[in-house]
């Protein structure tokens, strides 16, 4: 796949997908949520398994985060299911999420580089 083949704002290479379980989700709430979350900046694709209680979100953790998007989910009256497992996620998520941010942000250097001043003359 390509940059083309996302949304406007998404690179591949920074692409996330994420699968966490939800608790407070009901048919009243859930179209709501998933169409808010669906706007935002960043986002590629999101869906809901009412059945699992299951939302499925591919992102760009360059542009948002897993904290703005469970913002957005508490605004809803909905929540993270609260179970050892979804929270384990949670963080294992906000720690790849933070690193491919600054990671995006680094600039490269290499001690292999001839430092100025320094050529070789050779006699």
């Amino acid at each position: 796949m390509s940059d083309l083949d996302h949304r406007v704002g998404v690179r591949e290479a920074n692409l996330v997908i994420r699968n966490l379980r939800l608790s407070n989700v009901n048919e009243a709430n859930c179209d709501a949520l998933i169409g808010e979350v669906d706007k935002l900046f960043g986002i590629d694709d999101v869906s809901y398994n009412i059945k699992e209680g299951v939302i499925h979100l591919a992102y760009d953790a360059t542009h948002i985060n897993l904290d703005g998007i469970e913002e957005v989910i508490r605004r809803h009256g909905a929540d993270l299911h609260n179970d050892w497992w979804t929270h384990t996620k949670e963080g294992y998520y906000q720690f790849v999420d933070q690193n491919i941010k600054d990671n995006s942000t680094h600039k490269a250097w290499s001690c292999h580089a001839v430092p100025p001043g320094s050529h070789n003359k050779r006699k």
